[in-house]
């Protein structure tokens, strides 16, 4: 039986009870625009909502989707998956003005880092938008990693420790909220958890010395948020994954390693979690084991799933199953991001105060940056090239956090510098056959992505280079294999402003 504080009714109380697990919420939706329903949950007490690609036509059209949810909840949570790099939803349809944090691990000067992500959250804020799910802390142990790879600073756990706290500093002296993710560290991990349940074998003392510095960083560099890995790791709680794990959220990010700001769940409706328990009881579980925020995108962007998370965290408290406590608890650490970005943003209008100091524009940054990430092979015997190429881009399957909708690759720069240039897409055994036979007597540049873990790749490079030594090769992943071509450039990334430098290198400009 359920007993109320004096003065507080059955009505008040589940009022409230809705309020906050609305709170907890951090949902996507359709559309350019605000829909009614996501207008009428932040007047009910809906504090957070997540921006993708879908949601952008221009920086103009979403400062002012922005200002129109600002207008219903002045202290809204507006966040975006914006890591720059392969992960772009602010230039979804364009490619990125900044290079990804691989290209920064690999020029690694940490000033630069902290510039980059400070010029992104200038831009962000700009748009209206305070919280950014990024960056990822995650040590790319693993060469094959299907969904971190150049996501990742390097495989250096004190490179990516420092490029982290970094970021950090930059992102938040914008006044944007960083988001440091995926933790307990999602880069030894071989299966994407946008698909299936990670799992990382190693022991205890390895993931502490491996794993977790670049989030002790992060948290020193005062990191307001961190998100979780939908990934199991039996060193440290053999049943759960960690976003359901109390012994990770509670016992070692908050006790441990004495985190105080927000955790947020990787996206809930991802297989690693719906799969096994669905999006209403994993949201339960999460919030349960320490999460305070549940990050729902994806499909799942309608009022329903909306209302059907809310009512599993009301129902999981009049059960029991979640402590009314910890509801409590989470929604107020919601609530105390807000205000944090709340007086950000009006700190950086008076242009006053550490958080939201008012930054200087820098529109090259993103591209001095990618151009001393470039690593160049051959290049002292290569002579730039005067008529237009052939582009021949072996192109992979793209992992769900990257999206299918960006452009990637050197074409498009090449064309600019070099007009005439033509390009064409290649897939599968007979790529490099295909690829010869549409090029002509042109110059090839084949433009690869993670050659390393495409061996359909390796074999189209090799029949190019059998019978056309004279081909430039571009990687645009991980420059895991032999550096091989007349020239080799690996750029760390397929930004477009890594196109744009490696076209450079080729044209001579």
């Amino acid at each position: 039986m359920t007993t109320f504080a004096s003065g507080t009714t059955a009505s008040n109380w589940e009022s409230g009870l809705t309020r906050d697990a609305l709170t907890v919420l951090q949902p996507g939706f359709t559309g350019t625009t605000a829909p009614d329903w996501v207008l009428r949950r932040l007047g009910e007490g809906l504090a957070s909502v997540g921006i993708f690609g879908r949601n952008i036509a221009s920086a103009e059209q979403l400062a002012t989707l922005t200002a129109r949810l600002r207008a219903e909840r002045e202290d809204v949570l507006v966040a975006i998956d914006e890591e720059g790099g392969d992960v772009t939803r602010l230039e979804v349809r364009t490619g990125s003005s900044f290079p990804g944090n691989n290209a920064l691990g690999a020029v690694d000067d940490v000033e630069l880092t902290r510039d980059v992500a400070a010029e992104l959250g200038r831009r962000l804020a700009a748009c209206g938008v305070n919280l950014n799910w990024a960056p990822s802390a995650d040590v790319n142990s693993n060469p094959a990693n299907p969904v971190i790879g150049v996501r990742s600073f390097g495989a250096d756990t004190d490179l990516v420790a420092r490029h982290t706290a970094a970021y950090v500093t930059g992102l938040q002296s914008a006044g944007v909220a960083a988001c440091t993710k995926h933790f307990p560290g999602h880069g030894d991990t071989a299966v994407d958890s946008h698909d299936a349940m990670p799992r990382i074998d190693a022991p205890a003392d390895i993931l502490a010395d491996r794993e977790l510095p670049p989030f002790r960083a992060a948290i020193a560099a005062g990191s307001r948020a961190i998100m979780t890995a939908h990934i199991l790791v039996p060193a440290l709680d053999r049943e759960h994954p960690a976003t359901l794990s109390r012994t990770i959220l509670t016992d070692l990010l908050r006790g441990e390693l004495g985190y105080e700001g927000l955790i947020v769940t990787d996206g809930i409706e991802m297989q690693a979690i719906a799969a096994a328990h669905g999006i209403e009881r994993g949201s339960v579980l999460a919030v349960a084991a320490g999460a305070d925020a549940i990050c729902v995108g994806g499909g799942h962007s309608d009022e329903e799933t909306v209302r059907r998370l809310c009512d599993a965290l009301v129902s999981a408290v009049r059960s029991g199953d979640l402590p009314e406590e910890r509801l409590a608890e989470a929604a107020e650490r919601v609530r105390s991001l807000a205000r944090w970005t709340a007086a950000a943003a009006a700190a950086k209008e008076k242009g006053t105060g550490k958080a939201g100091t008012a930054t200087t524009a820098d529109d090259e940054v993103g591209l001095r940056a990618a151009r001393r990430a470039l690593r160049i092979t051959g290049g002292e015997a290569f002579t730039p090239l005067t008529d237009p190429p052939y582009v021949a881009a072996f192109s992979p399957v793209a992992n769900f956090a990257v999206g299918a909708d960006t452009p990637w690759g050197v074409a498009a720069e090449l064309t600019r510098l070099l007009p005439g240039t033509e390009t064409g897409t290649f897939t599968g055994e007979d790529a490099g056959l295909a690829a010869l036979a549409a090029a002509g007597p042109r110059r090839i540049v084949a433009v690869v992505r993670d050659e390393h873990r495409h061996g359909w790749m390796t074999k189209s490079l090799d029949t190019l280079l059998r019978t056309r030594p004279d081909t430039i090769i571009i990687e645009m992943g991980l420059p895991q294999s032999p550096a091989r071509g007349a020239l080799y450039v690996a750029t760390h990334g397929a930004a477009r402003v890594c196109g744009r430098a490696a076209a450079e290198v080729i044209a001579g400009a």
